[in-house]
């Protein structure tokens, strides 16, 4: 309550808090937390809380820069002419080179966020876009940040844009949208065109060559120059916190794992693409975070009472409903290990080589969340599927079957092939990512309900949790 306290009472972000139709959304955050710790105690309640709180933390400082840059609210042109517009679903590496420039996402605030606090906050934009004769099988994701644009609901600041094709069409349609919207304020626009066969070798002479151009561009109508200094100094810190998400699952290899589920695939997607080692706080945050998870871990520490199933959470989660992999664990006894978006590059990338630095942002760019197991061919999304399986020693596959998207929808059957001669459990859960008026979370929950009392022949561990009325909650 203090950080929004001292959030509100600046004139720029009271005027956005009223301006802005998805700021109401922000009135959840207490609860969002709380519904992502639920169940959790000790060390495994105070990751979480270091994990939420800096979040929160990070998040209100892109609001302030926002609503203070914002040519409608705090209307500031100096700050506006630092700052440099990028898309939600892209890498904020390309900006470690520039200390000078700030780089502020209004997608991350108006979209991805506003429906991790309220799964309903984007179904009017959804509306919106729909009307403007859109079809309504789009992914949620582009279509909610189009809608915004449309809406005139986007605050207009920055010196320039650099967009990327992220994850599917979908999202290079919403890109086009936006661009335009753009345009008719004045802010250029550059597109990173990343190859989607991002295994090939043979493709990334081009990518590196689209990272030049596109950091080019940003020197161009910003005045700043690449700092290489700057650049090392991020990507010794970003190297740290690979290190560090590689050490917690590795954890969960074993039978006593500590930071999983929820805890580490929101807190991995924020320090893996949005802060990508530009912030020293999240660096100690993560210290922080691996001494909990080793204490937890040398007393053998268990997050629930009961371990019943080791899963591996597969595919595009439902963004209105992350809270579900707590439920998971206390309803039904069923670790998420591991998550998808969170088994990202793992590599260490080049601390002082300026040449390399260019190919290792490229390829971070083409293995970004969602965009590394969607595309590059079917085996980083199926064949890799079974082999992290047996590395993480799991019995059991989530695989959320996002039926908006078009990249999974013809590979159906070969998973289900695949998990009857591993020997793996696979339970699909439907959902249409930021929309849960097609399929609600009671919808979701009763995906895992039935097979695991028509299948697994099992009870839950807390049968109060089975059915839950959703009306009393965000």
């Amino acid at each position: 309550m203090w950080m929004l306290a001292k959030f509100i009472v600046k004139p720029a972000n009271l005027k956005g808090f009223f301006r802005y139709r998805w700021m109401l959304n922000y009135l959840a955050v207490p609860m969002m937390i709380d519904k992502h710790t639920v169940g959790l105690r000790g060390e495994h309640l105070r990751i979480a809380h270091a994990e939420y709180d800096l979040v929160a933390q990070d998040v209100a400082q892109l609001l302030n820069r926002c609503f203070h840059a914002d040519r409608r609210c705090g209307n500031n042109e100096k700050l506006s002419k630092k700052i440099v517009v990028l898309d939600e679903n892209e890498m904020f590496c390309i900006m470690c080179g520039f200390p000078n420039l700030y780089a502020v996402s209004w997608e991350t605030a108006a979209v991805y966020v506003s429906v991790l606090l309220n799964g309903s906050a984007v179904t009017h934009y959804l509306d919106v876009v729909q009307e403007m004769g859109m079809p309504g099988d789009v992914c949620p994701m582009p279509a909610a940040e189009a809608g915004v644009a449309i809406d005139e609901d986007m605050p207009i600041f920055g010196a320039c844009a650099i967009q990327c094709n992220t994850t599917c069409d979908g999202s290079l349609m919403g890109n086009g949208i936006m661009a335009r919207k753009y345009e008719e304020y004045g802010i250029p626009t550059f597109q990173i065109a990343a190859p989607l066969r991002h295994t090939e070798k043979g493709v990334q002479k081009y990518a590196a060559q689209e990272i030049r151009n596109a950091i080019a561009f940003i020197e161009k109508h910003t005045g700043e120059k690449w700092d290489w200094h700057h650049y090392f100094e991020c990507a010794k810190r970003f190297n740290e916190e690979t290190r560090n998400r590689v050490g917690w699952m590795e954890m969960s290899r074993t039978m006593y794992p500590q930071v999983i589920g929820a805890n580490l695939a929101l807190y991995s997607e924020t320090t893996y693409m949005a802060v990508a080692g530009r912030a020293e706080a999240f660096v100690k945050a993560d210290r922080k975070i691996t001494k909990l998870a080793q204490k937890a871990f040398n007393r053998k520490a268990m997050i629930v009472p009961e371990y019943r199933h080791r899963a591996i959470i597969w595919g595009v989660q439902a963004q209105f409903y992350t809270d579900f992999l707590p439920w998971l664990q206390n309803c039904w006894g069923i670790l998420p290990l591991v998550d998808m978006l969170s088994l990202v590059y793992f590599d260490q990338i080049s601390e002082d080589d300026p040449e390399q630095a260019i190919y290792d942002i490229a390829k971070l760019y083409e293995e970004m969340i969602m965009r590394n197991r969607t595309h590059g061919g079917y085996e980083v999304l199926l064949d890799d599927l079974w082999r992290f399986c047996e590395y993480y020693k799991a019995d059991m596959v989530i695989l959320w079957e996002h039926i908006a998207c078009k990249a999974l929808d013809g590979m159906h059957g070969l998973f289900e092939q695949r998990a009857r001669e591993h020997g793996i459990r696979l339970i699909w859960v439907n959902h249409d990512l930021m929309d849960p008026r097609v399929i609600s979370k009671q919808s979701v929950r009763d995906d895992v309900n039935r097979y695991m009392r028509s299948v697994m022949r099992e009870e839950p561990i807390d049968p109060s949790l089975e059915i839950i009325d959703d009306a009393k909650s965000w």
